[in-house]
């Protein structure tokens, strides 16, 4: 006789109902509103018919149905003269070479180029986890992995974020991102970002996330270095839904790259079903359209991973394996890839682990597109799968393994007399500027602190005014600059004019490029990744390893 649930209840189920991972939400697949992750039953069979050197149809759609993405694939990415070649090929042949280590990432890239979007994803569903993070090691762009971090907090307070950015970059981050709760705090947040960063080390590039225009205007003015919010889509509709088109996001891609800013695009996995516009395709087909778009527009790399849209490929089945096709994508077609981890997503810290090592594992440019560099209550993109409460984890993790994830161990020493460098260097700016006055308390507590909340609370209003004053008075880093020099921070104020200096000689603009502590580009064309399976490609080893190796808490045995 069946006993019913009723009845009684097993006493394991209510401990698990209690897990962590039981607070996150699932889905089961719904293919019509586009809540599948890699293989949608409206996903188009590949094919291509190309006449005259044009392309005239394409995964099953005459050119005369194109839309704008169809269209600007077709015109821009997909290689005429290798693409009928390569349609034949059998998909599983493709993703074999992928995984293969005699077949090299350039004859891969030769490969991809001809291929069509739903060719793309029909490669791609034929791997498995592990096989992708083996393709992923092999076809990143550049062979030294590196990391991203978010830096922001709630009240905007640039003492405190100039402080944080600071730590940042001894922890090793190499590329710095903030963004504000207050649109017209804009301006101090990309200062003190900008200061912090290269009171750490020179090198470090640095973006304010904000609406095109105004972060446009900052990188013009040098407080910022790079861009990657710039945000595309793979259906026409959602598309139109932000008044944009492949050619208006090209366009603005040059504008930033004329004027000596990096950038990239951003998209991912879920973004047109969070907008109701998938058309009832699989968000892997959606974002491959997206990569070879952006390919196609001549941008550097990606931003993507799902990213804000993480939820929802986190929520479907083989969900999490679609994120990782989507990195894996992105480096076949020779962009940068930011890849994600850069959301909270889940409860489970088992579960947000998990999703990280698939990028972690096998490197990537950024392995984080933001590891939030102070507490996620801090964070205003809404929280990252990790933050500055998980920074021993992850620095063990790369012990653990011997993987390097782009960021080293520091001494707490080290920290504070680096936070309190950044926090008087920005005390001296704004007396220079004539800014609100920032007190030797504000120095003090931005040195000492985990939080906003541990800092005194400024006048709002006055420290917006100030802001606003860097438009419109058109303050440069090169005056910033200036100003350290006079009031005795040179080091920093060298950092500063050699980071405007790389805007001006460009180098930085090539694929996959950072800017090392020694002040050397380090991208695609002089740090090519050559992996070709054991003994190549990146190998950590000497200094690197042992500066992983050395963390703080292990016990020397001299010692006792």
């Amino acid at each position: 006789m069946n006993r019913t649930m009723t009845e009684k209840r097993s006493k394991r189920f209510k401990v698990l109902e209690e897990r962590p991972v039981n607070k996150d939400g699932f889905v089961k697949e719904w293919p019509d509103q586009g809540f599948v992750a890699m293989s949608s039953p409206h996903d188009p069979d590949p094919s291509l018919t190309i006449e005259n050197g044009k392309i005239t149809e394409m995964d099953g759609k005459e050119r005369k149905d194109f839309d704008m993405l169809d269209q600007f694939i077709a015109d821009y990415t997909i290689d005429v003269s290798t693409a009928g070649e390569v349609m034949k090929m059998e998909s599983i042949e493709i993703a074999r070479k992928l995984v293969d280590i005699h077949v090299s990432r350039s004859e891969m890239i030769s490969i991809v180029k001809g291929m069509t979007p739903a060719k793309v994803v029909e490669v791609l569903n034929q791997l498995n986890v592990v096989e992708m993070m083996m393709a992923l090691q092999k076809m990143r762009a550049r062979k030294t992995p590196a990391n991203q971090c978010h830096v922001t907090n709630v009240r905007d307070n640039p003492i405190l974020m100039a402080a944080d950015a600071a730590e940042a970059g001894i922890l090793g981050f190499d590329e710095q991102e903030t963004t504000v709760g207050i649109v017209r705090y804009a301006p101090f947040n990309a200062l003190a970002l900008l200061v912090g960063s290269q009171t750490a080390r020179g090198g470090v590039l640095t973006q304010d996330a904000l609406e095109e225009a105004t972060e446009l205007r900052l990188a013009m003015l040098g407080l910022t270095t790079y861009a990657e919010t710039i945000s595309i889509y793979g259906t026409e509709s959602v598309f139109m839904d932000g008044d944009d088109t492949p050619w208006s996001k090209s366009f603005l891609a040059s504008a930033y790259a004329s004027r000596g800013a990096k950038m990239r695009f951003t998209s991912g996995t879920g973004s047109e079903v969070q907008m109701a516009g998938a058309e009832g395709k699989s968000m892997l087909y959606l974002e491959v359209r997206c990569v070879m778009m952006a390919k196609g527009a001549g941008v550097q790399g990606l931003q993507n991973g799902s990213i804000s849209c993480i939820g929802i490929p986190a929520a479907v089945p083989s969900g999490l394996r679609a994120v990782l096709a989507e990195n894996l994508a992105t480096t076949m077609f020779d962009l940068e890839v930011a890849s994600g981890n850069d959301q909270t997503f889940s409860h489970s810290e088992i579960r947000r682990s998990a999703k990280m090592l698939c990028q972690m594992l096998p490197g990537t440019d950024f392995i984080f597109s933001g590891f939030s560099a102070v507490p996620n209550s801090d964070d205003m993109f809404a929280g990252s799968n990790m933050d500055s409460s998980d920074i021993d984890d992850y620095l063990i993790i790369q012990r653990d393994m011997m993987v390097d994830g782009g960021l080293k161990p520091v001494e707490e020493t080290d920290v504070i007399n680096v936070r309190y460098q950044a926090a008087k260097s920005m005390q001296a700016i704004f007396e220079e500027l004539g800014f609100p006055r920032i007190t030797d308390e504000e120095v003090e507590a931005a040195t000492y602190a985990n939080s906003s909340a541990d800092m005194p609370k400024r006048n709002v209003v006055e420290d917006l005014k100030a802001a606003e004053r860097i438009l419109t008075e058109e303050i440069t880093g090169f005056q910033v600059a200036l100003i350290l020099a006079k009031r005795g921070y040179q080091q920093t104020a060298e950092r500063i004019f050699n980071m405007l200096k790389h805007k001006v000689a460009g180098d930085y603009l090539h694929t996959s490029a950072i800017i090392n502590a020694q002040n050397v580009v380090l991208s695609a064309v002089n740090d090519e990744n050559d992996y070709k399976g054991p003994g190549t490609g990146y190998r950590l080893g000497g200094e690197r390893w042992e500066e992983i190796k050395n963390i703080r808490q292990a016990i020397s045995p001299s010692d006792y």
